[in-house]
């Protein structure tokens, strides 16, 4: 299977952000200009927290607050789990899986290098089984 770094080679550069204080709204607008379902959140170069869509839903819309005035830690999750270049795609599948989160920061030292989202693995893992499917089709007809 692909390590982490080798999904990020075929992602688009570049990692979306907010800081903990902007306004709810601010995260959902890039998100949908980005088309992307989080957003890390950064205090600086430090990596305190990541949103999603599915915080607002639950934190913003059920609860009726206003996207004009909640701030990003105030929905954002603050323990985040992340991963290094170096690890395994099934690792973060098991991880995403047993944690039941979408996305996962990509961290090499301190700094955030990408994000992977459960689509990004999922892809990865139907291409494998796609190229292994064709080598044993190959293999069986030679």
């Amino acid at each position: 299977m692909l390590s982490v770094q080798q999904l990020l080679d075929h992602k688009p550069k570049g990692v979306y952000s907010i800081g903990p204080n902007e306004p709810v709204l601010a995260a959902i607008r890039k998100m949908a200009e980005h088309h992307i379902g989080a957003l890390v959140v950064m205090s600086g170069d430090k990596l305190v927290g990541i949103v999603s869509e599915r915080d607002y839903a639950r934190k913003v819309v059920l609860l009726g607050r206003s996207s004009t005035e909640t701030p990003v830690n105030a929905i954002m999750t603050g323990k985040v789990f992340t991963v290094s270049p170096r690890e395994d795609a099934h690792d973060c599948m098991r991880l995403m899986t047993d944690r039941r989160i979408r996305h996962l920061p990509v961290v090499n030292g301190e700094r955030v290098v990408g994000v992977l989202s459960i689509g990004d693995l999922v892809r990865a893992v139907i291409e494998e089984q796609e190229r292994t499917i064709a080598d044993l089709e190959s293999y069986i007809r030679s």
